[in-house]
Formats: C-alpha cells, sequence, structure tokens
C-alpha cells in the first residue's frame, strides 16, 4: 500500500514539474511576443504603415528578432534581448513612435543604442523617451522631426552621445547638463532657442550648437571648442564668440520695463551712426576691385622679402639631392618673394614669419605620391611640419577658400593646418609636428618599442571614426572628404592619441572640379565620402591583423575575406593580440564592422555615423568587461 501511494505522489510531482515548465515557458513566449509586436508596431510608425518593397525588413512575428537576425536589430551575446536598433539612411517617412519602444518593459531595460539617422522621420519625441533608461546613444540627425525637445530627456542617467542635428527642433534644450556621462552632443541647425545649459565641457569630446537661435552668455567651454561650435546664434556672446557680452541685460523683473526716452534717443543714436559707417563701408568697397588675396578677419599676412631666397626649405631641397635646372631654381624663388604665408592664429605659432620658416634647418621626412614632407627645428624648441604639395590642379583661390573653410571646422582628433601658402607652382602646409610618428609606422615599424594591446587599438578606432564622422558632418556640403585616409596619415601625438592629418587635401579630381556638371560634383562627392569608409575598414583590418596593406602583392582586404571564406577566421588576428588574451567575440565584431566597410560596392558600405555606433558598443562592452574582471 505504501508502495502504491509513493507511486501516485511521484506522479503528481511529475506533473507538477512538467505543468509549471510549461507555464514558465508560456511566460517567456509572452514577453518575446511583447517585443517582436512592440518592433514590428515601432517600424510599422516609421514606414508610415507602409514599407516600400525594396526596403522590406522582414520583421514579422512568426521569427525571432535575435535568432534569425532582423535586418538593423542587434542582440546580445546570448541572443535573449534586443540591445541596438540600427536604421539609419532607409528613407523611413513616417513618425517615431517612442511608446511602443519604451513602454514594452524589457525592451526598455535592454535598448542601449538607437540610430534613425538620415531618413525623413517627422513627428516630435515623445516624452515617454526617458522609460528607456538603458539608452547609451541616440542618433536622430537628418530628419523633420520638430516641436520641443522633452523634458524627461534629461532623465537619460546613461546617455553618452546625443545627435538631435539637421531637424526642425524649437524651444529651449532640456537640462541635459544633469546626464554626467554626456560626451557628445550635436544640436546645430535646427531652431533652438534660450540659453545653453552650463554643461560640464572637461567631460565633452563633440559639441556643436551652431545655426540655432540660442541667446546669452556662453557657458565656459574651458578652451575645448572653437567659435565654429557656436556660429549661426545672433544673439550669443562671450568666448569663443567675437562677440563682447559687457552690455548683457540685467536678469528681468516679473514685469517688463519700458525702455526710457533716454535709451530711446541713444541707441537711435547707434543706429544713425552704425547706418552711417555702412554706407561708407560700402562705398569704398564698391571703389575698390576684389583683392585676389583676401583673407577673412582670423588670417593675417606676413610678407616675404629678398632674404630668404638662399636659405631654409630651398636649400634643403638641394641638401637632399633633388636636381633642378637654373630656370626652375630662379622661377621658384621669384614665385616665392611675390606672394606671401598665410599663417591660420594659433599659439603655437604666435608671432611666427615666413622667413623665419624657411630660413630654420629642415629635415627631409619623406617623399611622397603627392608631395614632399620636411620636419622645421627652431632654436626655441619649437617643432613645426611643412608639406610640399604637387600635382594638385586647383587654383589659388580655391586652394584658399578650401583652407578657410577647413580652418572652421577643428575636432580635436583632426590635425589641422597652422598656415598656408599658395602660387600658381607651390603649395605648403605648415603643421605642429607629432612626436610619436604615425599608427602605420606603430603597426609595422621594426624598432616600434611601444606596446599596443587591444584596448588601445579600439581606442584608437574609435577616436578615428568619430572624428571621420565630425568632419563628413561639417563638411558634407562643401563635398570634402578626406580623400586619402590611411594609417600613415594618422599621426600621434604625445599622449598616443590619433589625429587625422591631411585632411581635404587630395579630394580635387585632376580635372578641374569647378568646370564639372553638377551631378559629376555630386557623384565625385559622393565617391570620396564612400572611399573615406573604405580607407577606415582598411585601417581597422591593419589594427586587428598588424598586416601591411599590401604584402608582396597581396591586398590586405583580399586576404582577409579569402581567410574567412575557408573559415580560419582567428587566423587573421594579430598574433599579439591572441596571446595578450584579447576578447575573440569583440574582435571578430570589429573584424565584421571592417569588412562591411571595404565592401567592393559603395552603396553597400555602412554610414560613418553606423560605423561609429557599432565601434563604440564594442568598446563599451569592452569596458565593461575590463571593470566586471576588476
Amino acid at each position: 500500500m505504501k508502495s502504491q501511494d509513493r507511486t501516485q505522489m511521484n506522479r503528481v510531482s511529475i506533473w507538477v514539474i512538467f505543468f509549471s515548465f510549461f507555464l514558465i515557458l508560456h511566460m517567456t513566449n509572452s514577453v518575446e511576443d511583447e517585443v517582436k509586436n512592440s518592433l514590428i508596431d515601432f517600424l510599422s510608425k516609421l514606414s508610415n504603415n507602409n514599407v516600400d518593397p525594396g526596403l522590406n525588413l522582414l520583421w514579422n512575428s512568426t521569427t525571432d528578432p535575435c535568432k534569425d537576425q532582423w535586418p538593423g536589430v542587434f542582440c546580445d551575446s546570448r541572443n535573449a534581448s534586443v540591445t541596438k536598433l540600427l536604421l539609419s539612411t532607409l528613407n523611413l517617412n513616417g513618425s517615431l513612435d517612442i511608446t511602443s519602444l519604451c513602454n514594452t518593459e524589457s525592451l526598455a531595460a535592454s535598448l542601449n543604442v538607437l540610430a534613425l539617422d538620415g531618413n525623413s522621420i517627422g513627428g516630435g519625441i515623445p516624452a515617454e523617451i526617458s522609460n528607456c533608461r538603458q539608452l547609451t546613444r541616440l542618433h536622430l540627425s537628418g530628419n523633420q522631426l520638430s516641436g520641443s525637445l522633452p523634458s524627461s530627456l534629461a532623465m537619460l542617467g546613461n546617455l553618452k552621445r546625443l545627435d538631435i542635428s539637421n531637424n526642425n527642433f524649437s524651444g529651449e534644450l532640456p537640462e541635459l547638463s544633469r546626464i554626467s556621462g554626456l560626451t557628445m552632443l550635436l544640436a546645430q541647425n535646427n531652431h533652438l532657442s534660450g540659453k545653453i545649459p552650463k554643461f560640464d565641457f572637461s567631460n565633452f569630446d563633440v559639441f556643436n550648437v551652431s545655426d540655432n537661435n540660442f541667446s546669452g552668455l556662453i557657458p565656459d567651454v574651458g578652451g575645448r571648442f572653437s567659435e565654429s561650435s557656436f556660429l549661426g546664434n545672433p544673439e550669443l556672446c562671450g568666448d569663443p564668440s567675437p562677440k563682447n557680452c559687457s552690455s548683457l541685460p540685467q536678469e528681468a523683473d516679473d514685469k517688463p520695463k519700458s525702455p526710457s526716452t533716454s535709451k530711446i534717443l541713444m541707441y537711435s543714436g547707434y543706429i544713425v551712426v552704425a547706418l552711417v559707417c555702412l554706407g561708407l563701408i560700402v562705398f569704398k568697397l564698391c571703389k575698390r576691385k576684389a583683392r585676389e588675396e583676401e583673407v577673412d578677419a582670423k588670417i593675417k599676412v606676413v610678407e616675404v622679402d629678398d632674404r630668404i631666397r638662399r636659405h631654409g626649405i630651398i636649400s634643403n631641397e638641394y641638401k637632399s639631392g633633388v636636381s633642378r635646372s637654373e630656370n626652375m631654381d630662379t622661377s621658384y624663388e621669384s614665385t616665392l618673394v611675390s606672394s606671401s604665408l598665410i599663417v591660420l592664429e594659433s599659439p603655437v605659432v604666435n608671432g611666427l614669419k615666413f622667413e623665419d620658416l624657411l630660413s630654420a634647418p629642415a629635415e627631409l621626412l619623406g617623399r611622397g605620391k603627392h608631395g614632399t614632407l620636411y620636419k622645421i627645428i627652431f632654436e626655441n624648441g619649437m617643432n613645426l611640419v611643412v608639406k610640399r604639395i604637387k600635382d594638385w590642379i586647383i587654383s589659388s583661390n580655391e586652394f584658399k577658400q578650401r583652407m578657410q573653410r577647413m580652418d572652421q571646422v577643428k575636432h580635436p582628433n583632426v590635425l589641422h593646418a597652422l598656415g598656408y601658402y599658395c602660387s600658381k607652382e607651390e603649395k605648403l602646409l605648415v603643421y605642429e609636428y607629432q612626436e610619436n610618428g604615425s599608427l602605420f609606422r606603430l603597426l609595422h615599424g621594426t624598432h616600434t618599442s611601444q606596446k599596443f594591446d587591444w584596448a588601445n587599438r579600439l581606442s584608437v578606432a574609435a577616436s578615428i571614426a568619430e572624428a571621420l564622422a565630425f568632419m563628413h558632418q561639417e563638411l558634407k556640403e562643401d563635398g570634402i572628404a578626406h580623400g586619402n585616409l590611411k594609417s600613415s596619415n594618422i599621426l600621434l601625438n604625445g599622449n598616443m592619441e590619433p589625429r587625422i592629418s591631411e585632411y581635404g587635401l587630395m579630394v580635387m579630381d585632376t580635372q578641374n572640379g569647378s568646370s564639372l556638371p553638377d551631378s559629376a560634383r555630386t557623384n565625385n562627392a559622393f565617391r570620396a565620402f564612400k572611399g573615406d569608409i573604405y580607407g577606415l575598414g582598411v585601417i581597422l583590418l591593419e589594427l586587428l591583423t598588424g598586416k601591411l596593406v599590401q604584402n608582396n602583392g597581396v591586398d590586405l582586404a583580399d586576404w582577409v575575406l579569402s581567410v574567412i571564406r575557408e573559415e580560419w577566421t582567428v587566423e587573421v588576428f594579430d598574433r599579439s593580440l591572441i596571446s595578450e588574451g584579447a576578447s575573440e567575440e569583440r574582435m571578430v565584431n570589429l573584424l565584421q564592422v571592417g569588412i562591411k566597410c571595404v565592401n567592393q560596392t559603395p552603396d553597400a558600405r555602412p554610414s560613418i555615423n553606423q560605423v561609429v555606433v557599432m565601434i563604440n558598443t564594442i568598446k563599451d562592452e569592452e569596458e565593461r568587461s575590463i571593470s566586471f574582471d576588476v
């Protein structure tokens, strides 16, 4: 009898366990269905309930977002939760249904990247955005979003990068200064107004609020950002803007006071004087011929005298063994004398004259396809680099305009020119000397003793990508890409931080760019920007493999693809990375980014913003892994 009771109890226990397992499984499926339905609703609203057949992302409730790898959806390593939505440049023209996304608890708790830039999404940002509390990156640039920014944005405590540029937002910025970890804010080309919050600018890598309607005193940026980050806001004043804030109005009372009669008369007098001065200036400008060497208020011209004819870079050409006919030598010297060096204002070259530059000892650093590079050594210990450019078919005026435009766009990881010289026969550029050489030398040099581990390589990759994204964003309408991005053009400063050099010097076609039709120029610019993506992809492959781009006639990208086709993925990685125990998963993830960038079809390559998001996601995972190990 007891044996029968025990048997019955065992049967009951088995049924209880089975039933409990069924309930748990059912609950899990319910959660998964909720996430899938939320994502499908989100995409439906983004696409205006009518996804173009060519844009069919194949999101449906019969498949799994993670296991079936929905396009644009990225999950954690266990394929258990959605962590990223990358839906940039997909011609989406609906609305931003944040409610579907962020009111789904399990999805809101895992999603850390949302990238929708480069579409035509309209409407505003709902306040429910704050429910997606794990967001670290929110990229919404290049859409048609409008209305005020919700104050709940400031509740995204984990947010690091926010890009709302090139939209139609209005009203004031929320108190984003409450987000202590924010390192990037791009809000240019909107209709935002009010005062700029008092951010801790020491945390920022990238900041731009230009072309809005901000007013009042610019907060203290600690010298980290130039005037270009604030241009196009007529009512802004204070450093780094040239507009003086000495006459800032006092804080307003509850009721605005009417201006006194004396103030009205005073302001009227100012206006009359200003109009008279303006009339005189216009009159003089009309009488004056346009000067070919006109420069803006930020540059100064230093005339060259005959004393430089026998010194400096000229004589070093002879020391370096470069032969030249008497006619060429005479022509070159006379050209130098008849023109002048334009020195862009910088504390590094404050007071430097062109004759000082050319008469100082010069060390030949190397010759390349596009010119010659010299290191200029001064008695006061200052070192500069001069690049002599050859075979660039561009007029002096175009060259000057390009250099002025480049001087307006500055990023800490892009090496900008300190000065330049231009004539019909000669073009010189002056840079600050970078003491740690190039990324190429660090990776491939035979005498380097510098340790270059996985974390540093990943950091360099992220910095290069972010700087390139910034330059592309700022110079897209000008059609100025880098044009020659490679590891030898990535220089390292004293802190081993990368700086992209020679930006925008090799973009012009061998034909005169201005003589091409608009469609051809647009196509050239598109190819140039996509060419930068390819160059960045090759650099990523160099960082991962430690191999030369060309080795005994074998192209690095082709070699990597051939190894992967044979399913020997681990074989591509630098042995030093393997020996240090670098994460194979994250190296493979970065390898996939590099392979996407070197796609032979330019249209198939990701946008630079997508590349930035992918690399920074890998970097964040690496940092979390390190902190967890500690």
